[in-house]
C-alpha cells in the first residue's frame, strides 16, 4: 500500500461548496518514524519525512505542525494558534474597516479590549493577528472620520507599550519571518489613531516605559514657536517655527498638534533603506518620533519641523518612514531631511520639511569625529595656503629667468595655474565649515560648487602639463607654438571642469544627493564625490603611463631621435616632473577613495588628511624650490653671487633641447646620408 490523498466535498445549500484534501499515510514494517510524545500535545507516531498536525489547546483556534525529520528526530513546533476572543476582535475590526457597523460606538469597545489581549499573547499568530486589527481599526476610524476620547486613547496606547514590550526571540523574531513588515504596521495603526483625540481633551498627556504622547490644541493665536520635549534616553526635543504654523491658522481654526515617541520601534522595523541611504545597516537610537498636525478633520503633512537627537555618535542620517517604499512595506528615508552639524557636542540636529515619523540612523562603521583630525585639517590648510602664497611670491621675483624657452614657459605656466586653482580651493574648503550647511543655504552650495571646480581644474591643469611634456617626449625636435598650445591648454585646465562640476550640481541636487550631511561638501554615499575622485584617478593614470613610456625610451633610445645624451637628458626631466606629481595628487586621492569605503580604521584617514592639506607645501618644496634654475635665480636676486655653471636642471635640460634642435636635426641628417 502506498500514501493516499482524498478529496472531500462539502456541500450546503446557499452556500459555495467547500472542497478539503485528506492525506493518508501508510507506515509500514521497517520505516523510520519520529516516536509518539505527549509532553505538551499529543503527537502520534509519525513517518520520517512527513509534517504531524494536532488542534490548538482549548480557547485557540488554528493547528500546530511537527515535522518529523527523515532520521525519525522530531523538528520543532509551529504554531498557528490564536486566541478565540482575539480572533473575535479581529473579526469586529475588518467588519468595521468594510463599511459594516457603527465604527464610534463599536472602536472604543474594541479598543478597551486590546490591553487585555497584549498581556495574554503568546504566540507569533497572536501578536500578528492584535497588530491586523490595530490597523483595520485605523482604517475604520479614518475612512469615518471619528474621534476618540482620552479613555479610548489611553487604551490603545497601552496596548501598544505591551506589543513593545513583548519579547523580541519568542514573538517578534518569528512574526517577522512570516511578516517583515509587521513593524511597520504597528507604527502605521498608531500615528494614524493618535491623531484622532477630541478637541475637548486637550490637552492631553501620556506616559508609558515605551509610549509617551503630548497633545495640545491651539487657536488662532499661538506661541512664538511650538516645542516639546521627552525625557527619553537618548533625550529629545522638537521644534515647529511658527512661519510653519501660521499658515494653517485661517478663519480661526483651532490646529492640534500631536507628539508621539515609541521606543523600541526602530528595532521592530525592517532595514530597509532608501535612495542614498545604500545597502549597510545601520544602528537607531531606540526611539522614533511621530508628529502630526490637524487643522479641523484635516491632516497636514508639510511643516518644518527641528529636531536634536541627544548622545548620538558618528555621522548621523535624518530619515524618516516612508510607507510607500518597497512595495508599501515601508522603509527609510532622507528625501526632504537635512542634519546640520553641532560643534563640539554628541546632538544630532535634524532639519526636515515635512510631518511623519521620524528618527536618525548612525553607520556602525563610519568613522567618528574626532577633534584631533579636524584640527589637523585646519593645520595643514593654513600650512598650504601659506606655502603656495610663497611660491607665488618665488614666481613673482625669478618668473622672467625661468621662462625663456617654450617648454619651460609651458611648465610653468601649468604650474602656476596649479597653484592659483588649489590655493582658492583650500581658501574656500577652510572657510566652508563655517557656513550653514544644507541645500537650502546658497553659500554653502556655492563653496561646494566652486571646491569642486577649483580642485578639479588643479588636477587639470596637471593633466595639461603632462600632455606637454609626453609631446616632447615623443616629437623632441618639433617646436610647439605658443599661441595655439595655451589655449588649448587654458581650454583644458578651467572649460573641462566647469563642465563637469557644473553637470554634477545639476544632477544630483534635484535628487537630494549633492551636499554631505552636515557640511559643504560633495555627498559620497549618492555618487557626486565619485564625479571628482574618479577624473582625478584617471589623470593620475595617465600621468603613470607617461611615466612608465618615458622610462622604456630611456632605456632604449634610438639613433633616429637625436643623439642619444640629448634624449636621455630630455627623458630625465619629464621622469623628475611626473615623478613629483604623481605621487603628491595621485597616491593622497588614491588613498582618499580608499577612506569611502565605511569598514575602514581612523589610519587612512590621518594619512589622507596630511598628504591632502599638505599638497601645497609639496609643490612649494619639490615643484618650485628644488628647481635649479629657480635656486640659481634666487641666488642671483638675494646673493648677487653667480650660480656654477656646470648646475643642470629641469628647466635646462628642456632648453638644451630646444637650443640645441637645429643642430640635432643637422646631425641627423648627415647620419642618414652616410647611411
Amino acid at each position: 500500500m502506498t500514501d493516499s490523498v482524498y478529496t472531500c466535498d462539502l456541500q450546503s445549500p446557499g452556500l459555495a461548496p467547500l472542497r478539503v484534501p485528506i492525506s493518508i499515510t501508510i507506515i509500514q514494517d521497517g520505516d523510520i518514524t519520529c516516536p509518539e510524545d505527549t509532553s505538551v500535545l499529543t503527537w502520534n507516531v509519525t513517518k520520517a519525512g512527513h509534517v504531524a498536525q494536532a488542534p490548538c489547546p482549548e480557547s485557540k483556534r488554528g493547528i500546530v505542525r511537527r515535522f518529523c525529520a527523515a532520521d525519525g528526530v522530531w523538528g520543532p513546533v509551529h504554531s498557528s494558534c490564536t486566541d478565540a476572543r482575539l480572533l473575535a476582535l479581529f473579526t469586529r475590526a475588518k467588519l468595521l474597516q468594510a463599511g459594516q457597523g457603527s465604527p464610534a460606538e463599536e472602536v472604543p469597545q474594541i479598543l478597551s479590549q486590546l490591553p487585555g489581549q497584549a498581556a495574554e499573547a503568546s504566540s507569533p499568530s497572536d501578536l500578528l493577528t492584535l497588530l491586523s486589527t490595530m490597523k483595520y481599526l485605523a482604517k475604520a476610524v479614518a475612512k469615518a472620520r471619528i474621534q476618540l476620547d482620552c479613555s479610548a486613547l489611553k487604551n490603545l496606547l497601552i496596548a501598544t507599550d505591551k506589543v513593545l514590550d513583548m519579547d523580541t526571540r519568542s514573538l517578534w523574531t518569528l512574526a517577522q519571518a512570516r511578516k517583515p513588515w509587521a513593524g511597520s504596521t504597528l507604527l502605521l495603526a498608531v500615528e494614524t489613531l493618535a491623531c484622532s483625540l477630541c478637541p475637548q481633551d486637550h490637552p492631553f498627556t501620556f506616559s508609558l516605559p515605551n509610549v509617551l504622547l503630548q497633545s495640545q490644541l491651539f487657536g488662532p493665536t499661538f506661541p512664538a514657536d511650538y516645542s516639546i520635549s521627552f525625557p527619553t534616553r537618548p533625550p529629545l526635543q522638537a521644534q515647529i517655527p511658527r512661519h510653519s504654523l501660521a499658515p494653517l491658522v485661517r478663519n480661526g481654526t483651532e490646529i492640534s498638534i500631536t507628539s508621539l515617541v515609541l521606543q523600541k520601534l526602530d528595532h521592530l522595523l525592517p532595514s530597509n533603506y532608501g535612495q542614498g541611504l545604500g545597502d549597510s545597516l545601520y544602528a537607531t537610537p531606540g526611539l522614533v518620533l511621530v508628529i502630526s498636525i490637524m487643522a479641523g478633520d484635516q491632516a497636514f503633512s508639510q511643516g518644518e519641523v527641528i529636531m536634536d537627537f541627544g548622545n548620538t555618535d558618528g555621522s548621523p542620517h535624518c530619515v524618516f518612514w516612508d510607507h510607500s517604499l518597497f512595495q508599501g512595506r515601508g522603509g527609510w528615508s532622507k528625501e526632504g531631511c537635512q542634519a546640520q552639524a553641532a560643534s563640539g557636542s554628541p546632538t544630532a540636529r535634524c532639519l526636515c520639511q515635512h510631518l511623519t515619523a521620524f528618527s536618525v540612523l548612525m553607520s556602525p562603521h563610519t568613522v567618528p569625529e574626532e577633534p584631533a583630525l579636524a584640527l589637523l585639517t585646519q593645520v595643514g590648510l593654513g600650512a598650504s595656503i601659506l606655502a603656495l602664497l610663497v611660491c607665488l611670491g618665488v614666481y613673482r621675483l625669478v618668473w622672467r629667468v625661468v621662462v625663456r624657452n617654450k617648454v619651460s614657459y609651458f611648465r610653468h605656466a601649468a604650474l602656476l595655474n596649479m597653484v592659483l586653482c588649489l590655493l582658492a580651493a583650500d581658501t574656500c574648503f577652510l572657510g566652508a565649515p563655517f557656513l550653514p550647511p544644507g541645500p537650502r543655504s546658497p553659500l554653502c552650495l556655492a563653496a561646494t560648487f566652486l571646491c569642486h571646480f577649483l580642485y578639479l581644474a588643479t588636477f587639470f591643469w596637471m593633466l595639461a602639463q603632462a600632455l606637454v611634456l609626453a609631446h616632447q617626449l615623443l616629437f623632441v625636435f618639433h617646436q610647439l607654438p605658443k599661441h595655439r598650445v595655451l589655449p588649448l591648454m587654458v581650454l583644458l585646465g578651467y572649460l573641462c571642469p566647469l563642465g563637469l562640476a557644473g553637470v554634477t550640481l545639476g544632477l544630483y541636487l534635484p535628487q537630494g544627493q549633492y551636499l554631505r550631511e552636515g557640511e559643504c561638501w560633495l555627498d559620497g554615499k549618492g555618487g557626486a564625490l565619485y564625479t571628482f575622485v574618479g577624473p582625478v584617478l584617471a589623470i593620475v593614470g595617465v600621468n603613470g603611463l607617461v611615466l612608465a613610456m618615458a622610462m622604456l625610451k630611456l632605456l632604449r633610445p634610438s639613433l633616429s631621435e637625436g643623439p642619444p645624451a640629448e634624449k636621455r637628458q630630455a627623458l630625465l626631466g619629464v621622469i623628475k616632473a611626473l615623478l613629483i606629481l604623481t605621487p603628491i595628487f595621485g597616491l593622497t586621492w588614491g588613498l582618499g577613495l580608499a577612506t569611502l569605503l565605511e569598514e575602514v580604521s581612523v589610519v587612512p584617514h590621518y594619512i589622507f588628511t596630511i598628504l591632502n592639506t599638505l599638497q601645497g607645501v609639496f609643490i612649494l618644496l619639490f615643484g618650485c624650490l628644488m628647481d635649479k634654475k629657480v635656486q640659481e635665480a634666487l641666488r642671483k636676486r638675494f646673493c648677487r653671487a653667480q650660480a656654477p655653471s656646470s648646475t643642470i636642471s629641469l628647466s635646462t635640460n628642456e632648453g638644451y633641447i630646444l637650443e640645441h634642435s637645429k643642430g640635432g636635426s643637422d646631425t641627423a641628417r648627415k647620419t642618414d646620408a652616410s647611411e
